[in-house]
């Protein structure tokens, strides 16, 4: 698993980085560490190996959504961890057992992506606006009907979780990138995505870390350019009817 450093808190661990990456985050805290998502089955041994080179302990893990390439290594970390937190939304925590339902305010759209149902009940669930730490929740549907982003206002770093993918060029999650479509294909309702990357886009991260690609640094002209692309590939599609 490749470790990258960003600035002062982030540290990003990749599996698979040229082929397929998928990726988690180590953000230091006062009282240690919190990992965002899981990332696949096996990575377990890799993320502790990681936070062990950093010197501190894993106090909390969150998921950014339920899809099974953010929550692959879940049950496995909490065997290793058991005093660790597990933390997701309140939304996304029904499909980590297996209620595939949507609300009826929700937009009644096919979920999409690999939902997977883990052993291991959430210690806490999440709502936009609550504090994890240093960081804070970002409410940010549309990939899946719950998923959040967490910022760090310590400097501006913006974990956003399959809201936007940076690989193949930077997209809003729904948007299709045909060398890397797969998160594109895993989105569940392509306005709320739009509408979620407008309301990240406004908390002016000066860093973007995602499910999938390289970390930016300085993304808004970028995040400007892709939610332009995104809100004329979701007029032309509602335009024919999609």
């Amino acid at each position: 698993m490749r470790a990258r450093q960003h600035g002062e808190y982030l540290t990003q661990l990749t599996r698979f980085p040229r082929v397929f990456p998928v990726n988690c985050y180590l953000v230091r805290d006062g009282d240690g560490l919190t990992l965002i998502d899981a990332a696949i089955p096996g990575s377990a041994p890799a993320i502790l190996a990681a936070a062990r080179r950093l010197g501190l302990a894993i106090r909390r893990i969150v998921l950014t959504h339920a899809h099974a390439d953010h929550i692959g290594s879940a049950d496995a970390l909490r065997r290793l961890l058991p005093a660790a937190e597990l933390l997701i939304s309140a939304r996304d925590a029904r499909f980590l057992e297996g209620d595939m339902t949507l609300d009826p305010g929700e937009p009644q759209a096919k979920l999409r992506g690999a939902y997977q149902r883990i052993a291991t009940r959430p210690t806490g669930l999440l709502h936009d606006g609550d504090r994890v730490g240093a960081l804070e929740v970002v409410a940010s549907p549309g990939h899946t009907p719950g998923h959040i982003a967490l910022f760090d206002p310590r400097d501006g770093s913006l974990i956003a979780g399959d809201a936007f993918q940076t690989r193949a060029g930077l997209a809003v999650s729904g948007t299709l990138r045909p060398l890397f479509p797969f998160p594109a294909m895993a989105t569940w309702h392509r306005p709320s995505a739009l509408a979620s990357a407008r309301k990240l886009r406004a908390l002016g991260p000066t860093r973007l870390a995602v499910g999938h690609g390289e970390v930016l640094e300085q993304p808004l002209a970028a995040i400007d350019g892709a939610i332009g692309e995104a809100e004329r590939a979701l007029g032309e599609g509602l335009h024919h009817g999609a």
